[in-house]
């Protein structure tokens, strides 16, 4: 028997990732303010941390997409 993920096990880990790239991009940000890296590092980890910024914009916006839906269904009834 196949067990299947239920839509708040995947939610729950869409949070988990959403925190996970907020603290990795709070890390980044520090490690540029620090001055520990190098230049070229520097362009690296700063494209990873945009690339992580849009990933926690797409969840922001999915979650506010949702939280719409809800209110709405609220309203009708």
């Amino acid at each position: 028997m196949v067990k299947r993920k239920s839509s708040s096990d995947s939610e729950a880990i869409a949070s988990v990732n959403y925190e996970a790239k907020v603290a990795e991009i709070e890390k980044i940000i520090a490690r540029i303010e620090a001055g520990e890296l190098g230049l070229e590092e520097v362009f690296e980890q700063f494209a990873t941390a945009v690339e992580h910024i849009r990933q926690c914009e797409s969840f922001l916006q999915q979650r506010q997409q949702q939280v719409d839906l809800l209110i709405e269904t609220l309203n009708d009834e």
